[in-house]
């Protein structure tokens, strides 16, 4: 126990100092909202796949619990690995009727992390969009919350609903604003109500404030009209207060032209001094068959393939010039990807 914890927790520090370098500004609004002792359920929306329990987790004083799409866990190292990171999956339709009845078991995982007190992350809305709305929520959320409060009646659940908005998703680099809203007192609701009541009760709660929590624009015929005069005004999304006033308001700035990309020379320093992690992302994306999985993939590989290029790199120059000179270009080739991401501009024209 004590092992996997320094483990969860080295991997949490790397993750953190990691995405300093995938993220060029990462908000965390509402840290104090978050209880430091108690169960606690984090029902977060989901447009960017594997990254959005990443920046919940790295950026909150809890250790936590994910329900993550099973498909991820077919491959027995990977499945190592996160289980290792207190990742569980959860079967869907797609991957099988058959499969369906795994998830009993993972339920009263759920209900018994959170009888410990301990925290849950979940994705409510049941898949990943990069629509800029909240889709109506599902229900397997409110069944773990309240399964678990039937098997233990002295329990209480904090349900916390948790924004995460991106600027530039799939575009090097983003940004991110993660927002943690009030905590809903389930157990009230729970307590109070019938339970199909109590369900449509908890499910509206939690979609109100994620409708506050993120950049939320209405799914009607407005829709694509709006997001297309907030891209031309060049808005920053992860304002997501401001940005929310201006669709509520139907009032827009007036059309921004885009920001130069004064450090473009950089970046191209930087791919020639990367070139073979370069061509080894290039390979990868090449399989990637949803959008929403390009972020992910993209960190996954460069945060493994960038380091090692440069360490190796590095022992060639120790090779031929010395430890000191191989040190310098170890240095430099790190801040020069930190100082790139830091500030290069970043531009609406992919953000859906």
């Amino acid at each position: 126990m004590i092992l996997k914890k320094i483990w969860y927790n080295y991997v949490k520090l790397f993750l953190r100092i990691s995405l300093n370098f995938y993220a060029k500004e990462i908000k965390i609004v509402g840290r104090k909202n978050i209880p430091k002792k108690g169960a606690i359920l984090f029902a977060i929306n989901h447009p960017n796949a594997l990254m959005d329990p990443l920046f919940v987790t790295t950026f909150n004083p809890r250790e936590n619990h994910f329900l993550v799409r099973a498909d991820v866990f077919k491959k027995p190292l990977v499945k190592k690995a996160l289980t290792s990171l207190n990742l569980m999956p959860i079967y869907r339709i797609r991957d099988g009727r058959k499969q369906l009845s795994n998830n009993e078991e993972i339920f009263n995982k759920c209900f018994n992390i959170l009888a410990k007190k301990e925290t849950l992350i979940i994705f409510p809305q049941g898949g990943h969009s990069r629509d800029r709305n909240i889709k109506p929520l599902s229900k397997g959320f409110t069944r773990i919350v309240f399964g678990a409060l039937e098997q233990n009646k002295d329990l209480n659940i904090s349900v916390i609903p948790t924004g995460i908005t991106y600027q530039n998703s799939s575009t090097y680099p983003s940004k991110v604003c993660v927002q943690f809203g009030e905590p809903i007192d389930s157990k009230t609701i729970y307590t109070n109500n019938e339970k199909a009541k109590a369900i449509n009760i908890l499910k509206e709660q939690v979609s109100n404030q994620l409708k506050e929590l993120t950049v939320h624009i209405p799914d009607d015929e407005k829709y694509q009209k709006t997001l297309k005069k907030l891209n031309d005004a060049n808005v920053d999304f992860t304002e997501v207060d401001k940005v929310n006033a201006m669709i509520r308001n139907q009032k827009f700035p007036e059309p921004k032209e885009k920001k130069t990309n004064y450090v473009k020379p950089l970046f191209y320093l930087i791919l020639l001094n990367s070139i073979l992690p370069y061509f080894i992302w290039k390979k990868f994306s090449k399989n990637i068959g949803e959008i929403e999985f390009i972020d992910t993939m993209q960190y996954g590989v460069n945060v493994v393939t960038f380091p090692l290029f440069y360490i190796l790199q590095s022992m060639v120059l120790s090779f031929f010039f010395g430890w000191q000179m191989a040190l310098y270009y170890l240095i430099l080739s790190i801040i020069a990807v930190y100082l790139h991401t830091k500030l290069a501009p970043i531009n609406t024209e992919n953000n859906k």
